[in-house]
């Protein structure tokens, strides 16, 4: 039988020595729970149907004309706009409604790296979704083979793009964690932002301020095609702060102390 080691009482394993879970690990970990449970799978398999239906759609019932990269990337764009958001609430939620967070605390003490890997996983996977979007689009413009069929969008487009699919993402992580369960966090990301946009759309007194807190209408500018000006990005950074940053902070705060049940 193996003697415990020096200093280590009788019967106790002394772990001291022990070096921590590499980083890239629990980013890996937490990339494939977006595919273990079953809503994560059925999420990505709703994605992947919507975005073909939608590319094929346009394909045989558009006008040629408008079969240019940009009609179909915005195509390609709606269902990730709206899903990817949801898949980042449930890389939170899953766990804590299964329990299985306390497996993850359990094997990871350092419940701030565990929030770091999240947040490092739906980005990388929001990219990735990113890349597929523009290939998926990319092959259906050129199929369709229209005059001008790449247009003037450049590589400014693609960054407004791959910024507001990011944002989205990371928004519904930060819901994820503010709530800490799947149908509060999601029913208010989407219905939270769209009440508070018919608000600030009616009431005249706040009409002027409204670029300055609502996230949907500063990142207007972010699907026009335009360079922003450097007002509109003040307007973006500020409304991010707002409705990313700061259910973010909040949600990591009571992800570090939460007890799990």
């Amino acid at each position: 039988m193996t003697a415990p080691p020096t200093g280590a009482p009788q019967g106790l394993l002394d772990v001291s020595g022990t070096s921590r879970v590499p980083f890239t690990r629990h980013v890996v970990v937490e990339m494939r729970k977006m595919f273990d449970t079953r809503a994560g799978k059925w999420l990505m398999v709703t994605i992947v149907a919507i975005t073909a239906l939608v590319v094929a759609l346009l394909l045989i019932f558009a006008p040629d004309e408008g079969n240019n990269f940009e009609a179909f990337l915005g195509a390609t764009a709606t269902p990730q706009g709206f899903l990817l958001p949801v898949l980042g609430v449930l890389l939170v939620t899953s766990e804590w409604g299964q329990r299985a967070a306390l497996t993850t605390f359990t094997l990871e003490p350092h419940r701030e790296r565990v929030i770091a890997a999240k947040v490092v996983a739906a980005v990388l996977f929001g990219l990735a979704a990113i890349v597929v979007a523009i290939l998926v689009a990319a092959l259906a413009t050129v199929i369709a083979s229209v005059d001008d069929m790449w247009g003037a969008y450049g590589f400014g487009d693609l960054g407004n793009f791959a910024l507001l699919q990011t944002m989205g993402i990371v928004q519904g992580l930060a819901f994820g964690m503010l709530f800490l369960n799947s149908a509060a966090a999601i029913v208010t990301y989407f219905v939270l932002p769209i009440a508070f946009n018919i608000v600030t759309s009616i009431i005249e007194q706040v009409r002027d301020v409204q670029p300055w807190i609502d996230l949907g209408t500063a990142q207007t500018p972010l699907f026009d095609g335009q360079g922003l000006t450097g007002e509109e990005w003040a307007q973006v950074a500020t409304t991010t702060l707002i409705w990313i940053v700061l259910p973010f902070a909040i949600g990591a705060w009571r992800m570090l102390r939460a007890e799990v049940k």
